[in-house]
This record gives structure tokens, sequence and C-alpha cells, in this order.
């Protein structure tokens, strides 16, 4: 049996080393193999920006072959000229930086006279280097070590810059050859695309056809349409920096605005780093200060128009990818594949999101790098109160209750959490204490937001008969019903929630103490001669019990209506319903906001009731009188 046992562990060990194995080895191949996998990446990548726009000229009329021809060849002469644009732009700049050597000068004296204590400076600089410097006694003197002489160096007649001529021109045809290859794979792909398309379907297998059609429409869309308009955005702040600086008058502006555009394809950094190089031109360049603060002002002012205005009007919703995810992944690949995987990297990351979102094997994929919340708001608030942080389990219910005026937060946040502390205590997770700790949490923010307007809503009942309108009840009497803890101390707190949905003007809710017997229950009830009682019982556990209540108390009293607040059942609700209205519940609910709406239906029948009472009991004292 002990082997047995153990054996699942041994094969999730040996999964777990072969996925491993395996993820290293696809990392080294695409390290080591550049040539053949960025080609093919920066085809996909071409091949998801394109094809929108060929889509667009194929609606118009234009046949597929010319559509793709057209926009490809459009795409390459776009890059050729840019490449011919900067290559002048660069050799001008290489040329021009050596004119400037007074001017920088100029500009390091002008730092220097700042500092009015410079001097004393290197006073200090110079008596600490002397004190620091090794003495060597020779003779019975103390003389300072002689400085080492010069090496020789022997110089080829070939000139230095010449002997970098051939690497350069290697990696210069390497990069151009990468290029043509991806713009023939873009060709192809894009007068492919529907084969490629049932190929990998193919590949996924027919009983995956679903999964993997709606993996590649999404993965398709969403990289098409957020590729297309990062294009957009980061051409449109490319150029605003390039007029910029041309109105501010620094050179080289085109080659500036380009590289802005480039590096802005790096998440949230890149738009600085691109930066840089403009104010440190311009520092060396300009004649005076006045140039380099605008370049920075100018950087600022389009760097928040783009995240500010252009972002969310274009991309109406985000890659789902979180940001630290997109950090890592542009380091990742960047390390992999250079500025190429710079680029790449938003798409790629993407990429196995939406893997990780369809594939169960890769699950792991999405929850870390997706920007979607890990764990919901229940469990967060749960979670938070175990590890005894009520202010941040506090944080998060008052959040919800600004977002949406609180009148859901009970049934999405507090009850599931007092049953999740229910369940884990029946199992032996959490000791007594916690559970009464997260209790103690609940407790203070039930208080807390018993300062705090809850708002009532106007829904239909729950069988569509009326509609609960206070203004068209406003003048009937407040209605008055019994209401009792099935089994502990979370259900009598699951009625304070429902006291807080109740509009005190309208109800008069007596809610029994929690130490009440069931007898306790049915004699108060024989006082009061109700025409409503209220149970609450949370799951898990507690059905026995409501059920024993309901007979007695339909047993005592035929007449009065019966609802159970079953509230945060998810798992055989219509078991539940069942049992509970054949032991005389006229109404089971499984959420508060339904338990308060059934109330709204049956509150002018015990709004009556509740004021025929009142009236009998008021004349009874004069009847005995006479």
């Amino acid at each position: 049996m002990a082997v047995q046992a153990a054996h699942p562990n041994w094969q999730r060990a040996i999964v777990v080393l072969a996925g491993s194995v395996v993820g290293a080895l696809t990392i080294g191949a695409m390290y080591w193999a550049q040539a053949v996998f960025i080609p093919v990446a920066l085809a996909i990548f071409l091949t998801f920006m394109l094809n929108p726009v060929v889509l667009w000229l194929q609606k118009r009329g234009l046949a597929r072959v010319f559509s793709v021809l057209a926009v490809v060849a459009a795409a390459g002469l776009l890059v050729v000229g840019m490449i011919w644009l900067l290559t002048w732009q660069i050799a001008g700049l290489a040329g021009e930086l050596p004119k400037h050597t007074e001017n920088i000068k100029a500009k390091i004296r002008s730092v220097r006279s700042l500092v009015s204590t410079s001097s004393e400076i290197d006073k200090f600089k110079q008596e600490i280097t002397r004190e620091l410097t090794p003495e060597v006694k020779k003779d019975g003197k103390t003389e300072t070590p002689e400085a080492p002489r010069a090496p020789v160096e022997v110089q080829s007649a070939v000139p230095s810059w010449m002997s970098g001529i051939p690497g350069i021109a290697g990696t210069v045809l390497e990069g151009l050859a990468q290029f043509a290859l991806a713009f023939i794979l873009v060709v192809f792909m894009l007068l492919n695309r529907e084969d490629l398309r049932d190929r990998i379907i193919r590949l996924a297998g027919k009983n995956q056809v679903t999964m993997t059609t709606k993996a590649l429409d999404e993965a398709g869309t969403r990289i098409s349409k957020f590729l297309l308009m990062q294009a957009i955005v980061n051409g449109t702040f490319g150029i605003a920096i390039s007029i910029g600086l041309l109105a501010l008058r620094v050179d080289y502006a085109i080659l500036w605005g380009f590289v802005g555009a480039v590096l802005r394809y790096v998440p949230y950094i890149g738009p600085w780093v691109a930066a840089v190089l403009p104010i440190g031109v311009s520092v060396m360049m300009a004649e005076h200060w006045g140039t380099v603060v605008g370049v920075v002002g100018l950087f600022l002012v389009v760097e928040l128009i783009s995240n500010n205005v252009m972002e969310p009007k274009l991309y109406g919703q985000s890659m789902g990818v979180s940001e630290v995810a997109l950090l890592v992944a542009a380091a990742f690949w960047a390390f992999l594949w250079g500025p190429i995987g710079l680029v790449l990297s938003a798409p790629l990351t993407v990429c196995m999101v939406v893997l990780g979102r369809y594939v169960p094997q890769l699950q792991f994929i999405d929850i870390l790098m997706s920007d979607q919340p890990a764990l919901d708001a229940d469990v967060r608030f749960y979670q938070r109160a175990l590890a005894r942080d009520p202010d941040e389990a506090s944080g998060l219910v008052l959040d919800r209750v600004k977002l949406d005026h609180g009148e859901q937060v009970f049934d999405e946040l507090l009850i599931p959490a007092m049953s999740y502390a229910k369940r884990d205590r029946e199992r032996d997770y959490i000791s007594e204490d916690d559970e009464t700790f997260l209790l103690q949490v609940v407790d203070d923010v039930l208080t807390d937001l018993s300062t705090q307007t809850m708002v009532v809503a106007s829904t239909t009942n729950p069988d569509g008969s009326a509609r609960c309108d206070p203004s068209q009840q406003a003048g009937i009497e407040r209605a008055k019903f019994l209401a009792c803890a099935a089994r502990d101390r979370s259900d009598h707190m699951a009625l304070g929630m429902l006291r807080q949905l109740l509009p005190t003007d309208r109800w008069d809710m007596e809610i029994m103490p929690l130490e009440s017997l069931s007898s306790e229950l049915i004699e108060r009830a024989e006082e009061t001669k109700p025409s409503l009682i209220c149970i609450a019982s949370l799951p898990p556990g507690g059905l026995s019990h409501t059920r024993y209540l309901c007979k007695r108390l339909k047993a005592r009293h035929p007449d009065v209506k019966i609802i159970v607040g079953r509230w945060g059942t998810s798992d055989n609700a219509e078991h539940n319903r069942d049992l509970l209205k054949e032991a005389g519940a006229d109404w089971v609910s499984m959420s508060l906001i339904e338990t308060r709406e059934q109330l709204c239906g049956w509150r002018p029948v015990i709004a009556a009731q509740t004021a025929s009472e009142e009236k009998t009991a008021a004349s009874m004292p004069k009847l005995s009188a006479t």
C-alpha cells in the first residue's frame, strides 16, 4: 500500500523533471538558432500586424494576391526608406560630434562654476590620494614609488577602423538576410493564412477543434488589433518627438524620433530610455540649457498624452498580460534575441497567455502572467482574514462598497468567507481561534458598513409578479417579523446583514438571541404572533437542524410564513430547497438579495397584519376596563 501511495508522487516528479529539461532545451535551441527563429518570429509578427490591412483591401474588392503584394511592398519600401534615412542621420552625427568639443568643455566649466567649493574638493582629493599612495624605504629614506613606465605598443600598418569592417559587414549582411527571409515568409503566410490555421487545428487533434479554434481566434484578433494600434501609437509618438525636436532646433531630430518609436515597444521604460540620447546630444550641442529643459518637457508631455489619451481610445481593451509579466518577458526575449526580442516580447507573451488559458497543462502560464485577479474577491477577503490582516481585509470590502454602493458585498464577500471558515473548521484546516478571528473581522466590517447608506434596489420579485418599489409602499405601516439563527454565530451575523439591507423605516426585524433554544423560539412566536419567521442557515451543515425548526414551527403555527436563507449555497441548491420545503418552509433563498426581494413581495400583507395586531393590542386595556 505504501508503494502504491508513493507512485503518483514519483510520476509527478518525473513529469516536472521532463518538462524542465524540455523547456531548457527549447530555450537553448532558440538562443543558438537565432538565425532561424528570429526571421520566423518576425514574419509571424508582421503577419499579425499586416493582416487587418490585407482584409480591409479585400473587402474593398481587391484580390487576395494583389492585396498581399501591395501591403508587403508598401511595408518593405517603408522599412528600406527608414534604413536609408537612419544611415544618413547616423553618419552625419558621427561626423558632427568632434566639432562640438569646445561647446562640451564650456558646459563642463559652467557646471563646475556652480560649485563654489570645487577648489577645496580638489585639494581634499589630492591630500587623500597622497596619503593612500604607498611609500618605499630605501637606504633609510622614504621615497614614493616611481610611476610605472608606459607599455610599448606595436601598431599595425592597417588603420584600426578598417579592422572592424569585416565584422560589421557580416552583421549587416546577416541582418539583411534575416529581414529578406522574414518578408518572403510574410507573403506566403498572408496568402495561405487559412491553410496554416487548418494545419494547426489538425495538429491539435479533431477532439480539440473547439478549443483550438477559440485560442486561434482570440490570439489572432487580440494580437492583430494590438499590434496595429501599437504601431499607430508608437509611430505617432516618434513623429511628435521629431517635430518637437525640430522646433527646438535639436540636430538629427528624425533619428531621435525613430529611436523613440522603436524603444517605445519596450514596456514602460522604453520612452525614457529613448529620451536619454537626445537629451545627451542637446547637452553637447545646444548653446544654452533652455534647449535641454525643452527636450525633457517634450518627452514628458508626449508620453503623457500617448498613455492617457491615445492608448485608451485605440486599444479599447488590455492585452490581458500583467505589467510585471511584460517587463520580465521583455528582459527574457532581449537576452535571447537582442533588440528584435524586445520588439517581439509583447506579442509573444500574449500568445503564451492565450495558450495557458485554453491548454489545461499550461494553465500555470495564464495564472502567472495574466492581468486578471489571481483570486476571487471572496477568497482574497478570506485569505487576508486568515493571515490576520484585518486592515487589508476591511479595505477590500470598503473598496467594493464604493464601487457598487455595497448592495452585493454581503453575498459576494462576507457570506462566502464565513462559509469557507465553517467548512475549513469542520475539516480541521483552521483552529477555533482562526474562525473566531475571521468572524470578528466580519463583525468589525458590519459595524463600519452600518454607518454607510446601503442602496436598496428596485427589482422584480423572484416570481416576477411585483416590484419592490419603496415609493409605492411609503404609506404602509412598518412590517414586523421574527428572525433566528439555525445553529451558530455565522448564521446570527448573517441576519445582521439582512437587517442592514432592509430600510428601518419600513421594517421591524426582531432577531432572537444566539443562545435561544428552539422551545424559546416557539414561545416567542406564541407571544408576538408574527406573520413571518426568517431562519438563517449558512452552509456547510445545519440542514438537519433547520428542517427540524421548520417542522416544529409549522406544526405550532401553520399560518405563519417561513422563509429560510441558505445563503452562500452553491452545490446542491435545488436539493436543499426541496428538503426544506418538504419540512414546511414557504420560501428558500440562496442569497440575501433574493431574501430581501421576497420579503418586499410579502410586505403589504405582513404590514397589514402587524397594524391589525397593534390595534388589537391597543384596544385590549379599554375592553378590560369596560
